[in-house]
């Protein structure tokens, strides 16, 4: 029973990805037809993230008062609606009404399924769960593009991909009686970890002690979560990482095309490897990530974004260390957020992980809509050749505040 909820949590993680890369796909349709000018989807994207940022922070409101199982359907719905919104609109403004409840969708399922498989699953599921939501970012554009180039419109893309939706809300529905029955069975796993199987250095007899199911979770205020020592470092941490994650994929055809010299072709295809490395990453994560621990995974990855800022770096022409370094920044970026989420409870305690993974998640959407325009004010006036030393910079206050936050909680 347990293993076929987290087949539904899967594929919930997929219609995650599947909006969250359409936009960007389907813009350079849009706005011509819209009637506005191509730097609009900036307003957009704000829209959608702002009501993301404020859905992730009501997370454990809403977790306490409908539940996990209620939260990802009502979700998946709005999601739906929004998508299909965005199929019947003809204006400009329409869109950014609908972005409202487009972003509202997002938020707090996002927070309470990652808060779930955190205290009831293995830490490779937690990989695997982020790896899904990497499939899904690269259906998305491949379903709106199949559309465009056939000779359709953008509209028919969303319509499509919200029909998706809805069919999934049905099979959310369907599965709610499944979630009463697997939280009784929960309930009676008095004295079992959640976290049985994890590396010694997270398992240990404080960890499973934290993490009994005899504890109730998200019982702690947003507001009392926050005073927890250690809160600060672990919510800027995500903002750090988004930063680096949202900025170097955002930017990397334009710095590889007028940084690096390579065709605007080939470094399109070539940008696009950086989250493929991020997808397949997360996937092997998943094998190691229980042998190794959360902190060491974390640690992995930080040292593998560092070689790859670094290669970006070096003034060699071969375009081949280009191609690699993206390949690996992504590769590093893979274990961070799912790490980082999973070892929460563990950090902070069940009763306050809701609150704090919802936390986590919008200052993670605070530095993936703030960062890359922030980098495109330098690109303005400096040049995109900064590019690595931007990312550096991030990434060692990302790492420093990660040791301090494992000298703060042992």
């Amino acid at each position: 029973m347990f293993t076929i909820l987290l087949v539904i949590i899967y594929i919930a993680f997929i219609s995650l990805g599947l909006p969250d890369s359409v936009l960007g796909a389907a813009w350079p349709s849009m706005f011509s037809v819209l009637g506005v000018p191509v730097g609009y989807a900036g307003i957009i994207t704000m829209l959608i993230a702002g009501s993301t940022i404020i859905s992730s922070l009501a997370s454990n409101f809403l977790n306490k008062k409908l539940g996990t199982g209620r939260i990802m359907v009502i979700s998946v719905a709005v999601t739906a609606a929004a998508l299909f919104g965005f199929s019947v609109s003809s204006k400009f403004w329409h869109l950014c009404i609908i972005a409202v409840p487009y972003g509202l969708g997002a938020g707090s399922v996002d927070a309470a399924l990652n808060n779930y498989v955190a205290l009831h699953y293995r830490p490779r599921h937690m990989s695997w769960l982020h790896c899904f939501w990497g499939v899904g970012t690269m259906i998305g554009p491949v379903v709106m593009s199949r559309f465009i180039s056939a000779g359709g419109v953008w509209t028919q893309g969303y319509r499509a991909i919200s029909i998706f939706q809805m069919i999934l809300t049905g099979i959310l529905l369907l599965s709610l009686p499944l979630w009463k029955k697997v939280e009784k069975m929960d309930s009676g796993r008095c004295g079992v970890s959640p976290l049985e199987g994890v590396a010694e250095d997270e398992a240990s007899a404080e960890a499973r002690g934290r993490l009994s199911p005899s504890e109730s979770s998200g019982d702690v205020t947003l507001k009392a979560a926050i005073k927890t020592p250690g809160v600060l470092s672990a919510v800027l941490i995500f903002l750090c990482y988004c930063a680096i994650e949202s900025t170097v994929g955002f930017w990397a055809t334009t710095y590889m095309f007028f940084s690096r010299g390579i065709d605007i072709n080939l470094a399109t295809t070539w940008a696009s490897l950086f989250f493929i490395g991020i997808t397949v990453g997360r996937f092997i994560t998943g094998f190691i990530s229980e042998k190794a621990g959360d902190k060491n995974m974390i640690r992995i990855g930080s040292v593998l974004i560092f070689f790859a800022l670094i290669l970006m770096l070096l003034p060699f022409e071969n375009k081949w260390i280009v191609f690699s370094s993206f390949i690996l920044a992504g590769l590093g970026c893979a274990p961070i957020y799912p790490c980082m989420i999973h070892s929460t409870p563990v950090r902070f305690g069940k009763e306050k992980s809701q609150a704090l993974i919802g936390l986590q998640m919008a200052c993670a959407y605070t530095g993936s809509t703030l960062c890359p325009p922030l980098f495109g004010l330098i690109v303005q006036k400096i040049s995109v050749s900064l590019l690595p030393f931007y990312g550096i910079a991030f990434l060692v206050l990302m790492i420093f505040l990660s040791e301090d936050l494992n000298r703060k909680i042992k």
